[in-house]
């Protein structure tokens, strides 16, 4: 490849990967000075499909749950809100859904997080820091406050800011920590609760 001034450089072609790219820039010391970006990265094989799926959570005030035999696939009900709860370092701990009528977990309070369908995965938090994480854009019919959308750039920055702030084994490329997602422990009852009012009951003759 010859770049400008006509000198010679390194061009890495050939089926190139993310993953070929992140092990090439691990290598102290590598000649390659550019990458040719072509289908693997275009189409980004890794994750080949948009994975956003809407499921139902209440309708008519009336909360509701979708049931599954793959537990990952079963939904939380009811309106919610979020918390992202920080630690003494700065660091997000882990962030906590609760029902929308609970009382938001205050800063030096200590908090029952729970995995919603694990029952031995729970820990108590005490934040350093408390922030709310959802925002209401679109209100609908509802006479819920709307916050004004944010720019396309303002939104960038603050998800630049959000995984800034992450602990570095969350964002390491190789084996990254789950970062966990908590449900409340009122939640956590009701959720289990409307499970067993809305799964059928099998009979035995």
């Amino acid at each position: 490849m010859l770049g400008k001034d006509n000198q010679h450089g390194a061009l890495a072609p050939a089926q190139i990967q993310k993953s070929i790219i992140i092990l090439i820039e691990d290598l102290n010391g590598h000649e390659v000075d550019a990458f040719g970006i072509g289908t693997y990265l275009v189409t980004c094989y890794a994750q080949a499909a948009l994975g956003v799926v809407f499921k139902l959570v209440e309708i008519n005030n009336q909360p509701r749950i979708k049931l599954s035999e793959d537990v990952s696939k079963v939904s939380i009900p009811c309106k919610k809100r979020c918390f992202r709860l920080y630690g003494k370092e700065g660091y997000p701990l882990v962030d906590i859904m609760t029902g929308e009528n609970e009382p938001p977990p205050k800063v030096g309070e200590r908090i029952l997080c729970r995995h919603p369908f694990q029952e031995s995965k729970r820990a108590y938090v005490v934040p350093q820091r408390v922030e709310e994480l959802l925002r209401c854009y679109w209100p609908g019919s509802s006479d819920k406050k709307k916050d004004t959308l944010p720019v396309l750039r303002d939104i960038r920055e603050g998800c630049i800011k959000q995984l800034e702030q992450m602990r570095p084994d969350h964002m390491r490329r190789l084996n990254p920590t789950p970062y966990k997602v908590s449900v409340s422990a009122k939640l956590y009852d009701f959720i289990h609760f409307l499970w067993l009012n809305e799964a059928p009951v099998g009979e035995l003759q």
